[in-house]
């Protein structure tokens, strides 16, 4: 595959593109979500990012926590293709497996191979830090287990707050155990705020990878949702991808990012996201398709170039 790059100080090859499968049983049932894997590996894909919790978060549209993985593990062991795969989860947030205690963690991860029919995750994230009274030392001592048993090959973090991310790091050096090769932030151009400052400075000084999550923001940056226009869709609420559209930060993005769009003959979700490939510490960015005809766009973001007078007025109206 070409284009493919090292995930920090791991021995991971991944394509600047990562799949999300947090949709996978949601908004895109087991064909389609099959259908946009097989679209992502014949475009050059083979990083998946999923978690053990995805879709827990709609329940009362018959969402499950772990369907994602399921969905996933189906697909790898119909196709066999788990070795040409880089394959991401998380643990802390399944309801049953609630948390970063040690014993969670040891239970979880079984769960999570079952589910992905695999012996062994390529990136375990760490997907919330929630209960700070929980020593940095006994999280990173499970997650360390888990290497040596070869469970895991590697391990990062998602959302945790960067006195906590230093103090792992810090831990791990110590030690001499398991280190964060990757941090996976929210971050886009509607949520800069969430990486730029303490956390991408630690990724700089330490050596780690940024994959960004949101990278489309829900889906706000490909234009789909402007300010006062309705759309049927279950991204269309306040704290997703809708919640944008009535800010001022949000209408000016979508201006910037229609101009650029419109001067290049790229859509809106490619220019978004060549701006965020070309953000210093960015390795990969995770976004998400419920159709394979989603994915084009996604994929030609590697391929566009923005100026720098590009990028200046994008970084402009999103500040």
């Amino acid at each position: 595959m070409a284009n493919l790059r090292s995930l920090g100080s791991s021995d991971l090859l991944v394509s600047p593109l990562c799949l999300g499968g947090n949709v996978f049983g949601w908004t895109a049932d087991t064909e389609q979500s099959c259908a946009v894997l097989d679209a992502y590996v014949a475009g050059g894909g083979n990083f998946v990012d999923t978690s053990d919790s995805y879709m827990n978060y709609f329940p009362e549209q018959g969402n499950e926590p772990g369907q994602s993985e399921t969905i996933i593990g189906d697909w790898l062991a119909a196709r066999g293709n788990r070795d040409d795969m880089v394959i991401a989860t998380k643990v802390g947030d399944h309801p049953d497996h609630f948390g970063l205690a040690p014993a969670t963690i040891r239970a979880a991860v079984d769960e999570s191979l079952r589910r992905l029919r695999t012996d062994h995750i390529d990136l375990y994230y760490i997907h919330y830090d929630r209960d700070e009274s929980i020593p940095v030392g006994d999280i990173i001592g499970a997650l360390d287990e888990l290497v040596q048993a070869g469970k895991v090959l590697a391990i990062g973090a998602s959302n945790i707050n960067p006195e906590r991310l230093s103090e792992m790091l810090a831990f791990s050096d110590r030690e001499g155990v398991a280190r964060f090769v990757a941090l996976q932030p929210q971050y886009n151009l509607v949520s800069r705020e969430t990486y730029e400052g303490p956390r991408k400075e630690i990724v700089q000084r330490e050596g780690l990878a940024c994959v960004p999550y949101f990278a489309l923001a829900s889906g706000f940056l490909t234009g789909k949702y402007r300010p006062g226009k309705n759309i049927e869709n279950v991204r269309n609420i306040p704290g997703m991808a809708g919640g944008y559209a009535d800010t001022e930060r949000g209408v000016k993005v979508l201006e910037a990012l229609e101009q650029v769009s419109t001067a290049r003959g790229v859509e809106m979700a490619t220019v978004a996201m060549a701006w965020l490939a070309a953000q210093p510490t960015v390795t990969s960015q995770i976004a998400s398709a419920r159709t394979a005809e989603q994915l084009p766009a996604q994929f030609a973001a590697q391929d566009l170039r923005l100026s720098d007078a590009e990028l200046e007025a994008l970084a402009a109206a999103s500040a």
